[in-house]
C-alpha cells in the first residue's frame, strides 16, 4: 500500500468513527429526545385524564344534586297538594254535618268569645236552618249576642260577630286558616309518616 492508499484508508477510517461517534450522539438525542417528549404526553395524558375525571365527577355530583332538587320539589308539591284536598275535604265534611252536629260545632266556637256581645251573622243556607232555640244555648255559654236577620257577605259557613267597628270573623274559612299551620302539622304527620 502506497502512501496515497495509507491517508486515505486512515482518512477512511477516521470519517467512520466520526460518522459512528455522530450517530451514536444522534441516536442519544434521539432516545433523549423521545424519553422526554413520552413523558411529557405522559404528563399531558396524566392531567387530562384527571380534569376528565374531575369533570365528570362535577357533572355526576350536579346531576344527583338537580335530580334531589327535582325529588325535593315533586314531593313538596305532591305534599301541598294532599294538604289543599285535605284542608279543602275538611271544610267540606263541617258544611255537609247535620244541622244539629252543625250548629254544635258552631257553638264551640262561640264558647270561644265569651263574655263578648254584638250581631252575629250567619249566611243565607244557615239562616234557613237555625235551631230556634239557638240565641238561648249561646247565652247559656256565656256568648250574649243577637242573630241578625240580614245574612253575612260572602262565608260559606260559621259566623261573623260585629259589636260596632269590632267584627271577629269565626267562618269556616277564617278558622281554618286560623288553625292552618297546627292543621298542616296534623296532616303531614298523619300522610306522610316516615
Amino acid at each position: 500500500m502506497n502512501n496515497g492508499e495509507v491517508i486515505l484508508s486512515s482518512i477512511r477510517k477516521e470519517s467512520s468513527d466520526k460518522i459512528a461517534a455522530i450517530r451514536e450522539e444522534a441516536d442519544k438525542v434521539y432516545e433523549e429526545a423521545m424519553a422526554k417528549a413520552q413523558e411529557q404526553a405522559s404528563a399531558i395524558r396524566h392531567s387530562a385524564e384527571t380534569k376528565v375525571q374531575q369533570q365528570s365527577e362535577k357533572l355526576i355530583a350536579a346531576h344527583k344534586s338537580r335530580a334531589a332538587l327535582e325529588r325535593r320539589n315533586a314531593l313538596l308539591k305532591t305534599r301541598r297538594q294532599e294538604i289543599e284536598k285535605t284542608v279543602a275535604a275538611v271544610e267540606k265534611k263541617i258544611l255537609s254535618m247535620p244541622d244539629a252536629e252543625y250548629f254544635e260545632f258552631l257553638l264551640s266556637l262561640a264558647s270561644q268569645l265569651q263574655t263578648k256581645t254584638g250581631m252575629v251573622f250567619f249566611n243565607q243556607r244557615d239562616l234557613a236552618r237555625l235551631p230556634k232555640d239557638l240565641e238561648q244555648r249561646l247565652r247559656k255559654i256565656g256568648f250574649d249576642a243577637v242573630i241578625s236577620k240580614d245574612p253575612a257577605g260572602d262565608i260559606s259557613g260559621g259566623f261573623i260577630l260585629k259589636n260596632g267597628d269590632v267584627e271577629e270573623n269565626m267562618s269556616i274559612e277564617a278558622v281554618i286558616a286560623a288553625r292552618r299551620e297546627m292543621i298542616e302539622d296534623l296532616i303531614c304527620r298523619e300522610l306522610f309518616k316516615d
